[in-house]
């Protein structure tokens, strides 16, 4: 695993993590906050938002740190918090798209696959209706949190991520939700080209992580075993967040802090499209 250490000043910007209570998501913040960053840590839970809040003010005691309420299994619930946020008048220079579950079964409250309706159809409204705030900073970066599972699908059922989810462990639909993610990033780039808002997508490694709390036993300690630990799974995040070197890429994906090609699926633009015009429908917004 390579080894990368943020050495850019970030003071003055403003970054939001969503997730970033537990697990990767909370080394971010506390990584971007170290570096001069205002960090708002976007969680579902105020009290564990505000325990991990209080947690790298213990590391930390000058961290310029914000709590943002965010379930992203709602689409009500994240236009109340990107509101919430548009609503503060300031630039957004980073959003990392780090929240996600998996090992879980159901749907959202919006009638979607619960893996796909968290992990991608949140983050999709979440980030458009960011842009302003984004593009108010003039030069900022969308980074979304994927992973190697994106391999794995062999297609991409449109009809099936409405439905609850089939299988017991839920990996299949996790790898699907996933792959959406490195496809959202490839389209949401192509829009933004020009635009000074770079857009990455990237595989953390398989991290020991809260992500894997609903997979059932035995599946989950022997999982467990094999993981790096959540420092480890940042790198990756912490380096398209802001290795200047890669101010001029956009839409690429990477691991272990080095660009990689994505699967057969995740390079195919016109699934690309095609999900991007099946995700607008679905939150109602333009295409």
């Amino acid at each position: 695993m390579s080894r990368f250490t943020v050495t850019a000043n970030l003071q003055g910007q403003n970054a939001l993590v969503t997730g970033a209570n537990t697990g990767i998501g909370l080394v971010t913040a506390r990584e971007l906050a170290r570096a001069g960053a205002r960090v708002w840590l976007a969680c579902r839970s105020r009290d564990k938002g505000q325990a991990a809040i209080a947690q790298i003010r213990a590391a930390l005691p000058t961290a310029n740190l914000e709590f943002l309420a965010l379930d992203l299994g709602s689409l009500q619930a994240v236009r109340r918090s990107a509101q919430e946020f548009l609503d503060l008048g300031v630039p957004l220079h980073l959003l990392v798209n780090n929240a996600g579950l998996a090992g879980s079964r159901g749907l959202t409250s919006d009638g979607f696959e619960l893996h796909f309706g968290t992990n991608h159809l949140g983050p999709y409204l979440l980030t458009r209706l960011l842009l302003p705030a984004l593009q108010a900073a003039g030069t900022a970066r969308v980074v979304c949190v994927a992973s190697k599972a994106h391999y794995d699908p062999k297609k991409l059922d449109f009809d099936a991520v409405r439905r609850s989810t089939p299988t017991v462990a839920g990996f299949k639909e996790y790898g699907v939700s996933k792959l959406c993610n490195v496809l959202f990033a490839k389209a949401l780039a192509k829009r933004l080209a020009g635009t000074g808002i770079a857009v990455y997508s990237l595989h953390p490694g398989v991290v020991a992580s809260d992500i894997w709390r609903r997979v059932p036993q035995p599946f989950r300690w022997l999982a467990l075993q094999f993981m790096l630990t959540t420092d480890q799974g940042a790198e990756t995040s912490l380096y398209c967040a802001t290795e200047p070197s890669l101010a001029g890429e956009s839409g690429l994906y990477y691991d272990n802090c080095a660009q990689r090609k994505p699967s057969r699926l995740a390079r195919d633009e016109a699934l690309a499209e095609a999900l991007w015009q099946k995700s607008a429908e679905w939150v109602g917004l333009p295409a």
